[in-house]
């Protein structure tokens, strides 16, 4: 064969394995921060704790939104939540992220907030967000580093109040839900140590149709006080399940003393010889320096509350 003059075949490069895991990080950012983060799904669970006899009661929690005004995307499927007719709303923080967004998480809210509903605030309740070397989640006993900047967290409280809603950080409150009577427990944020739930601290009431124990940030000093108390349910939010997860391993962090395995969903726990489901929601934001999720899609919980085993620990 002939080969003109001048020109020369050029060698195939080999793609090497940096080369080669360069560009699966390179598509795997780009899912994390174009698509998925957006990706809003809603996961539904049956928990087993209402007394024999009672109907199911469905129970929204909605959480993490780390809202900014312009995230129009989000306000409408959060709106949108309201079509599933939940019996009770309960937010577990951590719904701004910005100064000018208590509108908007009202508007988001909205027809929720005609529903009955308790709430609890999350450090980016009062605190506006920050850049921060996403690699520092990944360190053991990290300092807690919060912005300087506070943001309107009363104009927040005041909304939810206005609407009926129950504020429960560090607070212990009854609020009558579908003809029956829900006994709800709740502290402020244990990621900036502002939870206190000695203060409301106690036996659940064996007179109460149900007994709800409410937080953000699900730490372990927080979790034990409430399972050992009788709580038939705990709700969290705060870890984003991870935000950054590997494919059939799971979360790398929880960003508190929770274990890796229970960063999101329904799980179990125990203390003082008693056991009561745990819900971690994996929440429907991130922070503004850091917009992106990974095998951890953004989610809000639809909990069908049913009758308990006979043999049940309450």
């Amino acid at each position: 064969m002939c080969q003109h003059r001048g020109v020369r075949r050029r060698a195939a490069v080999p793609l090497t394995a940096a080369g080669a895991g360069a560009a699966v990080g390179a598509a795997c950012l780009a899912w994390a921060a174009a698509y998925e983060v957006r990706a809003f799904r809603l996961r539904r669970f049956e928990v087993p704790v209402l007394a024999p006899g009672q109907r199911p009661l469905r129970l929204l929690q909605v959480s993490d939104l780390h809202l900014v005004p312009d995230q129009r995307k989000k306000i409408a499927w959060v709106r949108a939540l309201a079509g599933l007719e939940p019996d009770l709303v309960v937010d577990t923080g951590d719904n701004l992220a910005h100064r000018e967004a208590v509108p908007a998480v009202l508007e988001a809210l909205g027809p929720l907030l005609e529903r009955p509903g308790a709430f609890v605030m999350g450090s980016n309740d009062y605190f506006a967000p920050m850049f921060k070397n996403p690699a520092r989640y990944l360190l053991p006993d990290r300092e807690v580093r919060l912005g300087k900047k506070r943001l309107p967290t009363e104009d927040l409280r005041e909304g939810f109040l206005a609407a009926g809603w129950v504020d429960l950080d560090n607070a212990r409150a009854r609020l009558k839900v579908d003809h029956r009577e829900i006994e709800l427990v709740g502290t402020d944020d244990g990621h900036i140590k502002a939870d206190r739930y000695p203060e409301v601290a106690g036996p659940a009431d064996p007179s109460a149709d149900l007994s709800l124990g409410i937080t953000h940030a699900p730490y372990r000093r927080i979790l034990d006080p409430m399972v050992a108390d009788g709580l038939d349910l705990v709700l969290a939010g705060h870890t984003h399940g991870g935000q950054l997860c590997v494919p059939f391993l799971g979360a790398l962090v929880t960003n508190c003393d929770l274990p890796r395995r229970q960063a999101k969903g329904l799980s179990a726990w125990s203390s003082a010889g008693r056991t009561a489901p745990l819900h971690v929601s994996a929440g429907l934001g991130t922070s503004p320096y850091a917009p992106v999720r990974f095998a951890c899609a953004p989610e809000a919980s639809l909990l069908t509350l049913v009758e308990r085993p006979t043999s049940g620990l309450r």
